[in-house]
């Protein structure tokens, strides 16, 4: 009798990366809050970025004179360096929500608060100016960032500005691409587990091919190429109805926990297989302002089992095999959205990393905590990869620096609403998204 023959299944290894996370500056460890003001996060921010800006002006006008606000002189063409302050017609005011009754100024669209009336002032430590001149258009800037400005006084008393200078991208360290072979990094934000978008099956497929237990062998060879797995804010959504500061009952207590609980089951899958780092979002249990601190661990009684969860902050830094990846849930862009225009979601996230802060609103228009010595947000050194989560669509591009700075973009879709996630080649930064669809049609 013949020997039967036997199928022997190719056993497939999971690539590995080297990991590093550079959470610390945005860890809140050993601050202490005294009831202090938002001023000491702004002198902060104006002193670092006034030293950084007096270097380059050396080199960008060096026979124009450098001084302070409280030292123009009508007619005399100087260089300024100072936080740009944005006077907006439209921004919301707190104190109008106890006069809306007597108010007859008509309620403003949410998404956006620009007005052709807006203008920009400058101000250091020793006062402030109004600018004026068609070089610094009041709707490409926000309040919060620091630029050096040429120009003169008028009679008037405004600053005529006749040229801009802005920080530009920081110091990009070489990025050590180890790998020689295909490493994929998935991306993945507003999962919103819970909500009436949400399609647990959309995401189990996900799971399911994250884990290779989908597709034939060459899709779980692609798979097993997968080394990290980021999932970037709002992945869960509470029903806030339930919280209304009364005792809850205990079936509406486990409604409360059932997206978390929803979540962990799905994470609990993807960290079985591969490292995977969670940031918190703005509908997530997490402090409301930035930066967020991570997820409490003890929410994911499955996932935490595993060493290859972590539960990081928001925004989240690190490196995989030498390339630094730095990204948010997408605050920052949400806000600068409402405050100033651009063409796209990446046009903004161009611009915080040539004023090189992460979120220049903060604190004015954006929660923040009320730091004394220092501004997180500040970039330092220059990102290999920038991602940005919950956006209405997907996009990417290449940014490049003065200095040969390369930076690989990425607006990454709410999940919930597209069934797209984004994939990230280590080896060469280039990037695809991947849908995952539940509809059949007959």
């Amino acid at each position: 009798m013949a020997a039967m023959e036997i199928d022997t299944e190719k056993n497939l290894q999971r690539k590995q990366s080297t990991y590093q996370s550079l959470d610390e500056t945005f860890e809140i460890q050993n601050e202490t809050y005294r009831g202090q003001q938002y001023s000491q996060i702004y002198f902060a921010r104006l002193h670092m970025m006034r030293t950084l800006l007096y270097s380059l002006v050396t080199h960008w006008k060096p026979h124009v004179p450098v001084c302070t606000v409280l030292e123009l002189e009508e007619g005399k063409e100087c260089i300024i360096v100072g936080t740009l302050y944005k006077h907006m017609k439209l921004k919301p005011c707190i104190l109008d929500e106890y006069s809306k009754e007597r108010s007859a100024l008509p309620l403003v669209k949410p998404h956006n608060f620009m007005h052709p009336d807006d203008h920009l002032v400058l101000e250091d430590e020793s006062g402030r100016v109004k600018l004026g001149g068609s070089v610094l258009s009041p709707s490409v800037y926000v309040t919060g960032v620091v630029v050096a400005l040429h120009g003169k006084e008028t009679d008037a008393g405004d600053f005529m500005v006749l040229d801009v200078l802005e920080a530009g991208l920081a110091p990009q360290i070489e990025p050590q691409l180890k790998s020689r072979e295909d490493k994929y990094v998935v991306f993945i934000s507003g999962v919103n587990a819970g909500s009436s978008l949400s399609n647990p099956l959309q995401f189990q497929l996900l799971v399911d091919h994250i884990t290779g237990h989908l597709g034939d062998e060459k899709e779980q060879g692609i798979a097993a190429e997968i080394v990290h797995v980021v999932i970037a804010g709002n992945s869960v959504e509470i029903p806030l109805g339930l919280l209304n500061g009364q005792n809850l009952a205990s079936k509406d207590q486990s409604r409360l926990s059932e997206p978390v609980q929803e979540l962990d089951i799905l994470l609990t899958q993807i960290a079985a297989g591969v490292p995977v780092d969670i940031m918190p979002g703005s509908n997530d249990p997490a402090n409301f302002s930035l930066p967020q601190q991570p997820l409490n661990r003890w929410l994911f009684p499955g996932s935490r089992a595993y060493n290859t969860f972590r539960s990081c902050t928001n925004p989240h830094c690190f490196e995989l095999d030498g390339v630094r990846i730095l990204g948010t849930s997408g605050q920052n862009i949400d806000d600068l959205k409402k405050y100033s225009e651009g063409k796209d979601e990446l046009e903004f996230m161009e611009r915080t990393l040539k004023w090189r802060h992460l979120a220049p609103t903060t604190p004015n228009t954006l929660g923040c905590y009320p730091f004394t010595d220092r501004d997180p947000f500040l970039i330092e050194s220059c990102p290999h990869v920038y991602f940005v989560g919950n956006q209405d669509k997907y996009g990417t591009r290449i940014l490049k620096g003065s200095e040969g700075q390369l930076v690989r973009l990425i607006s990454i879709p709410k999940f919930c609403n597209t069934g797209m996630v984004v994939v990230l080649n280590l080896r060469n930064l280039e990037c695809h998204t991947l849908s995952f669809g539940t509809q059949f049609s007959l």
